[in-house]
């Protein structure tokens, strides 16, 4: 069976989204996902949130994370039939970039105009996601009508 993902087309279905599932581990080594908005900027993910918050601690303290992207599915005549989600999952190497030290196009994108206020920056970061390894897929480049098939409809492809 060929494999129906490639680097290529599964960029193009990430920078279609703006949701994921980013998982982490605590210093207790216990997992912890949390669901983000993000952009994608020559091809990392950025995500912006508090300086204080417990994903980005836990992210300053272990940058080995996830990211898992889902994809709804619908056949646009019939809403109704349920066809499984496609996803696109990785692994990463997480940063936290201080509001005050990233660069002001990233902050602007991600912040929009609240990037220009000092005192919300200062209590505000980026994390930077540069994802590792292989892409794994499921319905990716492959026509609705086989979502329901597993072994069609997995795939991976490299990450560059």
């Amino acid at each position: 069976m060929s494999n129906p993902a490639t680097t290529e087309n599964v960029w193009a279905a990430i920078n279609k989204e703006l949701f994921a599932v980013l998982g982490m581990v605590t210093d207790q080594n216990q997992s912890r996902t949390v669901g983000i908005l993000y952009i994608v900027n020559d091809r990392k993910f950025y995500i912006g949130t508090g300086i204080r918050t417990w994903k980005a601690r836990h992210i300053a303290k272990n940058p080995s994370v996830s990211l898992t992207i889902p994809i709804a599915k619908r056949i646009p005549v019939a809403p109704w039939v349920k066809i499984p989600q496609a996803s696109i999952t990785c692994s990463g190497a997480a940063a936290v970039i201080p509001g005050d030290e990233a660069p002001a196009g990233l902050l602007k994108e991600v912040f929009r105009h609240k990037a220009e206020d000092p005192e919300f920056m200062k209590d505000n970061c980026l994390i930077e996601v540069i994802p590792e390894g292989d892409f794994i897929t499921y319905g990716i480049g492959i026509p609705l009508i086989k979502m329901s098939q597993p072994e069609l409809s997995r795939g991976r492809a490299p990450v560059d």
